[in-house]
């Protein structure tokens, strides 16, 4: 009866439904939630995630593995105290072969994840994206800046559905009283990203490991911010846990040209090759840089690890993997955007 007893008294895991599990960001966060005892549901398709990315997941009491398209019904038994919807093509490359797709988790897999959030009273966090404000007119951006968006361009099918995601997240929480948190990610990296996935930093530094010129799209002179993934995971998490429900950056504000950033790979790695240039593509955005004054007043939070020392552990990662994998990815998917 005793044990019976100091059983019930024990605190109920809270559940989270993670969406994008088997990805870059939806790994690293499930990792962060497994880590503070939470009880984790991951859910991917596969379509763009890796299961390698998990495997040292799935022998774990508090972590289960849904293999599931979030774009048709979701129903997870049981109770559910949290979502985070992180299922989405994230690169350039992903989202141009699959439009259709993109379109699709950005609004009906939102709509079912929210239909979900709702009958489970459960709080809801959707990952959004600095693309929200295109090729921005304002430098830093701040959340209130509404964005220049082209929405039937080649980047409309990855911009548009996150801009939807964000106008029904808002609508339920408005209309239905869904607890809602949205965050616009801005450029993150670290391990776990693949080599061929287009964006520009696994794009540069898988090229200087094969040997190959390093490919800057336009003269370099375009701004990106890079944020190190345990960092925007950490902003992520205080997001959740806040009572803050309109749109927030977390990113790094540190702001480097595509230039300068190609020659700090060149440096780290080591490499002999030399830049090439091919000409931008279209409504590749000029600036990126977020204003995080918001998180940092609200959540207390900015980045704590600098580009260095993000990048010497990203290499290193880079560098594990074998010559095998290298090999099999060809240059000309890097024929995409400096995103």
């Amino acid at each position: 009866m005793e044990n019976e007893l100091s059983k019930s008294n024990i605190p109920k895991a809270k559940r989270i439904l993670i969406t994008g599990a088997a990805g870059f960001l939806g790994s690293h966060l499930c990792d962060r939630f497994i880590a503070e005892g939470y009880q984790v549901i991951g859910m991917d398709n596969l379509i763009t995630g890796d299961l390698a990315n998990i495997e040292h997941l799935f022998s774990r009491e508090n972590f289960e593995f849904y293999h599931h398209d979030v774009s048709k019904f979701v129903h997870i038994p049981g109770d559910l105290d949290y979502i985070l919807h992180f299922a989405s093509p994230a690169s350039p490359i992903d989202y141009l072969k699959i439009p259709i797709q993109t379109l699709k988790v950005g609004s009906l897999g939102t709509h079912n994840l929210l239909g979900l959030a709702r009958a489970k009273n459960a709080r809801m966090l959707i990952a959004s994206t600095s693309e929200v404000y295109g090729d921005p007119n304002v430098n830093p951006q701040p959340e209130e800046y509404w964005g220049n968006v082209n929405p039937v361009g080649p980047r409309g099918v990855y911009d548009e559905a996150k801009r939807f995601q964000e106008a029904i997240t808002m609508a339920y929480h408005t209309f239905h009283g869904v607890e809602t948190r949205i965050v616009r990610i801005f450029n993150t990296y670290g391990p776990r990203m693949r080599l061929n996935d287009g964006r520009v930093l696994p794009a540069f530094i898988g090229q200087a490991l094969r040997g190959e010129d390093l490919t800057i799209f336009g003269d370099g002179s375009q701004t990106r911010s890079f944020c190190y993934v345990d960092d925007l995971v950490e902003g992520i998490y205080r997001l959740l846990h806040s009572d803050y429900s309109q749109p927030m950056n977390i990113g790094n504000p540190d702001e480097i040209t595509i230039k300068q950033f190609c020659e700090e790979i060149i440096k780290l790695t080591g490499t002999t090759q030399k830049i090439v240039y091919h000409n931008l593509p279209q409504d590749d955005p000029k600036q990126r840089r977020p204003n995080i004054e918001k998180a940092q007043s609200i959540l207390g939070w900015e980045p704590k690890v600098n580009r260095a020392e993000g990048l010497k552990l990203t290499y290193a990662y880079f560098q594990s993997l074998s010559q095998e994998s290298l090999a099999k990815i060809e240059h000309k998917d890097f024929a995409s955007y400096n995103k």
